[in-house]
Parts: C-alpha cells; sequence; structure tokens
C-alpha cells in the first residue's frame, strides 16, 4: 500500500470500547476524590467558626426582579472549580491513551513492513509529532527502496558488463586460437597460408587489446577521485589541430572536416590529454558512422563568462529515435549484431561522457535529418565534478 493522500488513523471498535471504558472509569474516580475532598472540607468548615465568617464575607448577591438571587457560594465555587478540572484530567487522559494507540498503529506498520513488505507505506496522518515520525518512516522506507534498486542495477550493469567483455574477447580469442592452431598443426600449404593466418590473428590480438585498452580507460574515468592534470589551454587551437589530424583519414572516407572556432581565444582549466580524448572518439565515431555524409565540423564558442560549448557535427545519417536514449550506455551500438567491422568497442562515448563529467560538464545528442551534433558543455575552471549539476542528457549516435 502506498497511498498518495493519507487519511487520518481510524481505530477499531475495540479501541473505541477501550477509549470510552477509560473514560468512564476516569470520571468515576474523579467524582470519588471530589465527593472525599467535599466531605473534608465541610468538616473543616464547620468546625473552625472564624473559617466559616472568613468565607461568607465574601458573599454576594444581585436583586433581578422583586427576588434576590444569590451568585456566589463556595460550594458553588468548589463544584465550579472541580468540574473544570475533571474536564481537564479526562481529557488529558483520553489524549494520552489515544496518543498510545496512535503509537501501537505505528509499530504494527512498522512490523510489517520489517516483514518485507517494502511497497507499504504508514497509510495514516496522525496529529502533532508523532506525523514527523511517521512522515520520516516512510522517507526512510523510500530511501531503503531507492538504495536497494540502486544495488539491483548496479549488481544487474556488472553481469551486463562481464557478458558483453566476455562475448567481445572470446570472439577475437577463438579466431586466434583458431589460427594459431591451424599453424601449430602444420595445416597450411604455403608460406602465403602462414603468413594470412598470422596476421588475421595479430589483427584479432590488436583488436582484444583495444578493448582491454577501452574498458581500462573506462573503468578508470569512472571513478569522480579521478586525478586530472590540470591546465590553462586554448579550446579552439586544440580543436584546429585535432581536425589537422585527421585530414588525412576523412579523405580516405570522402569527407572533409574542419574547425570553426572564432577569432578570441577560448582559455579554460583542463586535463589536455583527457579532453582530446573526447573529441578523438566523437571524430572517430562521425568517421566510422557518418556513411553518406561529407561534412565534419568542430565549432566551439563561448556561451557565458564561465562556460563553453562545442558541437561535434556530421550530416550523416539520422539517428533512431529509439537509441537517442541508450546511445552513452556502455558496450551500446546502434548495430544490434555488435559487429566489429567498424572496430568499435562500444565504450568510447561512454569514455567520453565520463571524462566530460570529470570536468564538471555535460554532453547530450542531437540528430535529425540533416545533422547529428554531439552537444559538450564544460566550465571553464574546473570544478570537483560532484559540486556541478549533472545535467546529462541522453541520446547520440554508436561508438
Amino acid at each position: 500500500m502506498n497511498p498518495t493522500n493519507p487519511t487520518s488513523m481510524k481505530l477499531t471498535t475495540r479501541e473505541k470500547s477501550a477509549l470510552f471504558m477509560e473514560g468512564v472509569v476516569t470520571v468515576i474516580l474523579l467524582l470519588m476524590l471530589n465527593l472525599a475532598l467535599l466531605v473534608l472540607i465541610v468538616q473543616a468548615i464547620e468546625s473552625n467558626p472564624g473559617l466559616r465568617d472568613g468565607i461568607f464575607i465574601i458573599k454576594r448577591s444581585v436583586v433581578l426582579g422583586p427576588h434576590h438571587y444569590q451568585l456566589w457560594s463556595w460550594e458553588n465555587l468548589f463544584i465550579g472549580l472541580m468540574m473544570v478540572g475533571d474536564a481537564l484530567v479526562v481529557w488529558w487522559r483520553l489524549i494520552r491513551r489515544y496518543k498510545q494507540m496512535q503509537l501501537h498503529h505505528i509499530i504494527e506498520e512498522l512490523h510489517y513492513i520489517a516483514n518485507g513488505h517494502f511497497d507499504h507505506r504508514i497509510p495514516f496522518r496522525v496529529s502533532g509529532d508523532v506525523q514527523r515520525v511517521v512522515d520520516s518512516v516512510n522517507a526512510l522506507v523510500d530511501s531503503v527502496i531507492h538504495s536497494m534498486d540502486e544495488e539491483r542495477a548496479i549488481e544487474k550493469s556488472k553481469d551486463e558488463l562481464i557478458t558483453n567483455v566476455s562475448h567481445d574477447i572470446r570472439t577475437p580469442l577463438t579466431s586466434i586460437i583458431g589460427y594459431l592452431g591451424l599453424i601449430e598443426d602444420k595445416q597450411y600449404h604455403s608460406e602465403t597460408d602462414l603468413l594470412k593466418y598470422t596476421h588475421t590473428a595479430f589483427l584479432k590480438s590488436k583488436q582484444m587489446k583495444s578493448l582491454v585498452d577501452d574498458l581500462f580507460e573506462y573503468t578508470k574515468v569512472r571513478q569522480t577521485d579521478t586525478p586530472l592534470s590540470l591546465t590553462k589551454i586554448d579550446l579552439g587551437a586544440m580543436l584546429e589541430q585535432l581536425a589537422a589530424s585527421f585530414e588525412l583519414e576523412a579523405q580516405k572516407k570522402g569527407m572533409d572536416i574542419g574547425a570553426d572556432v572564432g577569432d578570441t581565444p577560448l582559455m579554460m582549466e583542463a586535463d589536455p590529454e583527457k579532453l582530446v580524448r573526447i573529441f578523438n572518439n566523437l571524430v572517430s565515431n562521425a568517421l566510422k558512422y557518418g556513411d553518406g555524409g561529407k561534412h565534419i565540423n568542430l565549432v566551439a564558442k563561448r556561451v557565458s563568462a564561465d562556460e563553453l560549448e562545442v558541437r561535434v557535427t556530421n550530416d550523416g545519417p539520422k539517428i533512431p529515435k529509439k537509441s537517442l536514449a541508450l546511445i552513452f550506455e556502455r558496450f551500446y551500438r546502434v548495430e544490434e549484431s555488435r559487429s566489429k567491422e567498424t572496430g568499435g568497442t562500444g565504450l568510447g562515448l561512454a569514455i567520453a561522457q565520463s571524462i566530460v563529467a570529470l570536468h564538471g560538464g555535460y554532453i547530450y545528442v542531437e540528430s535529425d535529418d540533416a545533422l547529428t551534433s554531439f552537444v559538450i558543455h564544460l566550465p571553464t575552471v574546473h570544478a570537483h565534478p560532484l559540486a556541478v549539476p549533472q545535467r546529462l542528457k541522453a541520446a547520440g549516435t554508436a561508438n
């Protein structure tokens, strides 16, 4: 039970009866006490004439019409005071008993939740400080459930990581063992065959090394306390050098690559090596998956005094909408066959996202029929990632 509109706590019939009997017993005891006090006071006044005269000297009366009505006597005063006192005592006793019943209900609810009914919440509202206890209990249960869900998600993520790594390593490893087995058994007919087998094993070994390197890098940058070698850099100059380094590879793909960074230096505090890794991954991603596209552009500008924006755009195929929310997930690729033809390990975008987060920034992707753009926002002065809102927006191309 998880009520959205909790109501006041309802007593059972038995509890109502107990509360009623509590009131009746209290009233009877108070009446007996009042009678005993009245008898004692009467005896004291009758045995002491001076006391009696002192009391009666303050009597007052008022004339209403032809009759005299006495408005005050010590008996009336005593009875009035006793009635007020009795009412307060009865009220206090009933409230005290009612709060005990509330506490009993809360304890029962806690036992019910503790027995494994973690979707249950205390469904009623009470008055006073007890409601703060109820709210705290419900909030605590919500927090525990959230932590359990996170733990299950982490365990599932670990299992998926092991599965994906096993899959991606087993495939090239099987080929390596197969070709080396042919060589070991001398099942080749010429030196050409031997060179072919060794070359294939070498390529598969490089593929495995690439996966292991990317996996190591991913696990390293995922840690929020990963040290950064911070220095002042001109982001615009870095992007221009990066574009120049990819010109030859882009030409082989029939594409051109350029940088639009303006004339004003875009100074910022960052780890240059890790920042280059981000843009290397994104540009490589555009070259691998931008089939049919002709242009890759690196556009950088200052959006505020303490924030820079970089867009890595290409005019290749549009990213499917269903892939946008998963694009930064590790090992995710748009092609569901997990093909290695493009050479990707599926970790490049996850690594890029983690490095951006380490710098206190965020990354997201936009894709339509005209352009696919990875958009990165970075602070000009480094702040610890835990102190910066992680406005990570999921969407983008596969890696």
